[in-house]
């Protein structure tokens, strides 16, 4: 098929896909095409690379300073959401009650700007930040949050996954690229990593609508949601495959575990057991990685290095720099001036630790660190407790959590404009109104138990 016309059949199969559901969904407002507009720069490519292809972060200066012009677009949906969360009123006083410690790690992020050594540059970032804060807001303030955020995810996926095909297949100076001298699949996105973790993201909440609601929504959309769902599934699993991004595919084997147990009648009918096995699940696996270091041979399994494609050789650079170990070098600071220039020359082009704690730890130290993993633990522990009376919406808000924690061992995500820590948000904050106790979050009947 001949590129033009497969672009012509790409954009009105996503123009369908759009209009069908925009014209189901009726409960939504317009406030949520901002944090889609967000989530989708933040999973694809900055405005600024789009109108450039051919733009590189290959020096200092240029990864440093930025774009001018996405700065100003960020700005524009940072005002955007403010003014929607404005408009609607929140009890801020019990927002930051229900939700102190990732407050805390906020504040404490911005309060390091002082000590920064790039201190605009880190504002600049803070203030994204605060921007992924704000978007996740603005879809948890809707009168239902978390069908929000599924349409959310649905029409990024329809913008997302069929786009990345395209390139893949029909433009591959712009859907493919080379790491190491080896070919990779990077769809619309940067890499293969970040086409891995959009995939992920887009799986994740598909797999647990199939799992968890297709009833209701087969009595509410026909066939047509289920059909819809199963084909971003496939097109997601082939991208995955594609990108060859082995932390995203591990986290969606964990989660869809995390789902199938949460399907077991003997577990959905009583959510404690559940919260049990998953407990032993741990214990066992870290007994076998202390053991027997059962990672070693995952790792082989997924076709990586032991020492995780130069990722262990870096992460002892980087532990052997000089930085304050409580307090860190300021926020997002680390990757940046004579720091950044010495790393480069040991390991080209790296920006990031390619573990998320690590990366926490350098830029803010133990006490950021700490209060991130507090909050973390905090929003697990609340997401748990709404198990009895918000089924499946908690399952989701739990297997947001266990994917993100798990992903940032390998990747480090929890960085300004990220849909990971947007995901996070989503799972850990307590936002007035946000559980929605309906019949369809119950464990379905089919889970139910036999009396005796």
């Amino acid at each position: 098929m001949p590129a033009a016309l497969a672009t012509l059949v790409c954009l009105v199969f996503i123009l369908c896909l759009f209009w069908t559901d925009i014209k189901e969904d009726r409960e939504t407002s317009h406030a949520v095409w901002i944090p889609l507009a967000w989530m989708f720069i933040a999973g694809s490519r900055n405005v600024s690379y789009w109108l450039n292809p051919g733009v590189s972060l290959s020096t200092v200066s240029v990864y440093q300073e930025g774009s001018t012009l996405d700065g100003a677009i960020f700005a524009v949906l940072i005002a955007a959401g403010a003014t929607v969360l404005v408009l609607r009123r929140l009890d801020w006083g019990a927002l930051l009650i229900r939700n102190k410690w990732i407050w805390g790690y906020l504040l404490f992020c911005g309060i390091s700007i002082v000590w920064s050594d790039e201190s605009i540059i880190a504002l600049k970032r803070w203030i994204k930040t605060m921007g992924d804060v704000i978007m996740a807001l603005v879809i948890l303030t809707e009168k239902r949050p978390y069908h929000a955020v599924g349409t959310v995810l649905r029409r990024l996926a329809f913008l997302i996954l069929p786009l990345s095909v395209l390139f893949i297949k029909y433009y591959p100076d712009l859907g493919r690229a080379y790491h190491m001298g080896a070919p990779m699949y990077i769809g619309v996105t940067t890499q293969k990593n970040s086409l891995g973790q959009i995939c992920l993201i887009c799986g994740l909440y598909f797999s647990w609508s199939l799992m968890f609601q297709w009833r209701d929504e087969i009595d509410k959309y026909g066939f047509s949601r289920a059909v819809v769902n199963l084909l971003c599934i496939a097109l997601a699993a082939w991208l995955l495959v594609s990108s060859d991004s082995a932390t995203s595919m591990m986290c969606f084997a964990v989660v869809i575990s995390f789902f199938a147990a949460g399907r077991v009648p003997a577990l959905a009918s009583r959510p404690r057991r559940l919260v049990a096995f998953s407990g032993i699940v741990l214990f066992l696996a870290a007994f076998l990685e202390l053991t027997f270091g059962a990672s070693g041979l995952i790792i082989e399994i997924l076709g990586r290095d032991p020492d995780l494609t130069t990722r262990v050789p870096l992460w002892k650079t980087l532990l052997a720099l000089e930085t304050n170990p409580l307090i860190g070098v300021g926020y997002e600071s680390f990757w940046s001036g004579e720091r950044l220039v010495h790393i480069w020359r040991h390991f080209p082009g790296v920006m990031q630790a390619h573990n998320g704690y690590l990366d926490l730890y350098m830029n803010v130290g133990l006490i950021g660190l700490l209060l991130l993993l507090a909050s973390i633990i905090s929003g697990l522990v609340t997401t748990v407790r709404h198990l009895d009376h918000d089924y499946a919406t908690s399952l989701l808000r739990i297997a947001f959590i266990v994917a993100v924690v798990l992903y940032n061992w390998t990747e480090a995500t929890l960085k300004p404009v990220s849909n990971v820590v947007i995901m996070l948000l989503w799972g850990i904050l307590e936002v007035s109104g946000v559980t929605e106790p309906r019949e369809d979050d119950e464990p379905p009947d089919d889970l139910e138990e036999e009396p005796g």
